[in-house]
């Protein structure tokens, strides 16, 4: 499907660092590279860096006074509670605008390439930071990229931009910033948040006409579940919408591994979801697609083989999960970490589904968590929510 990739990258993009005990460790990105490179996957791209987002590009989504506040941050390390910087989700330190503004930057290079049609796939793997709010920092987020590069397309002329975020953590920060405007669809699939943060992403937090989609799934939500919730949400909707772009959020802290959440998706799982976006920014974008990371913590079974197989993927040329992971890199994780690393590019799963068109339970927790969505959304746009 790909015809052109781009990889945004800078060795400079692991600086975005809130230190040795903080979960949100650079070496993950660190990592996620060198396996891409040992595997030949960024053969299959082209790799362009990226200059730091400006004051005035960050003002597309942030206060001005909220990034003056960054920058004195940045200038003596001091917090700043007002701004939210110095909390142990976002400690502050010297250069952190620097560095959140480097990530910002990677990915308005990325919403560059792909508006300008240099490149019909671009990936800025360090950036996803969807919790960033408009005058302050949120979990783990400082700028908000991906918020970021949809306001820069917009007011580049785009009509239609879509957004889906899979990461585990509702995509509150995206969301807020478009939440009443009718020319971005937000669509999270996330873990309740009832029982996870930031405690927002219910179905009912519909936007304008629908324009926010939200599915909030129960804890202990699977492979095949997950599957089922975001096929009988995410197609339908973005066949209707008919986005310009497809900008997507890939955090993979859901997967079981994860020591944050508590959704227990496979890295196949995650695979397939990278495909589907793949083929639905295809069919329904024309093939314009922007990429970024976001959470995930499990650092070495999960985020780089996640990362890595998302890359593989943007490239057109998916890694066959059965493949062994190089021995180099498992020397330099050793030697990174002290870990022992994974040994292949799969958790031996074979993710499948059911979808909804034998019907739907209302006993099932998953399938309640859908209709809830279905029902809340679905009409806006002109749809039935029943199956």
């Amino acid at each position: 499907m790909s015809r052109t990739a781009r990889v945004i990258w800078d060795d400079a993009l692991t600086s975005y660092d809130f230190g040795p005990d903080h979960p949100l460790a650079p070496v993950r990105v660190e990592l996620t590279m060198a396996l891409a490179r040992s595997l030949g996957v960024l053969d299959q791209v082209e790799l362009a860096g990226c200059v730091p987002a400006t004051d005035d590009e960050l003002a597309l989504v942030h206060k001005r006074d909220y990034i003056e506040a960054v920058k004195r941050v940045s200038a003596d390390g001091r917090p700043d509670l007002r701004a939210g910087l110095g909390t142990p989700d976002n400690p502050a330190f010297k250069g952190v605008h620097e560095a959140s503004a480097l990530i910002a930057g990677a990915s308005l290079a990325a919403a560059r390439a792909v508006w300008e049609g240099t490149a019909e796939h671009a990936v800025n793997i360090a950036g996803g930071l969807h919790h960033a709010m408009p005058a302050g920092a949120s979990g783990f987020c400082v700028y908000n990229d991906p918020a970021l590069a949809i306001a820069w397309l917009l007011a580049q002329g785009a009509r239609r931009i879509a957004y889906v975020d899979v990461d585990v953590h509702h995509g509150d920060g995206v969301q807020a910033m478009f939440y009443d405007d009718p020319r971005v669809l937000t669509i999270s699939l996330h873990e309740s948040p009832r029982t996870l943060f930031p405690g927002t992403g219910y179905p009912e937090e519909t936007g304008l006409d629908g324009t926010a989609v939200n599915v909030a799934l129960p804890a202990g939500c699977g492979d095949a579940g997950w599957l089922r919730a975001f096929h009988a949400v995410v197609p339908p909707l973005l066949a209707e919408f008919r986005p310009e772009i497809l900008v997507t959020q890939h955090g993979c802290d859901s997967h079981a591994l994860d020591p944050l959440a508590n959704l227990m998706l496979s890295l196949d799982c995650q695979r397939a979801a990278y495909a589907a976006l793949h083929r639905l920014a295809h069919e329904t974008a024309g093939g314009r697609w922007i990429v970024t990371g976001g959470g995930g913590y499990e650092l070495v079974q999960v985020v780089p083989r996640a990362w890595t197989h998302l890359i593989a993927e943007a490239a057109g040329h998916p890694v066959d999960p059965a493949t062994a992971t190089p021995q180099d890199w498992r020397q330099f994780v050793r030697e990174r970490t002290g870990e022992t690393p994974p040994a292949t590019m799969t958790d031996g799963r074979n993710p499948e589904f059911r979808d909804l068109s034998g019907g739907y339970d209302p006993s099932d927790p998953i399938d309640r968590a859908v209709m809830a969505t279905r029902h809340a959304v679905f009409p806006l746009h002109g749809l039935i929510p029943m199956p």
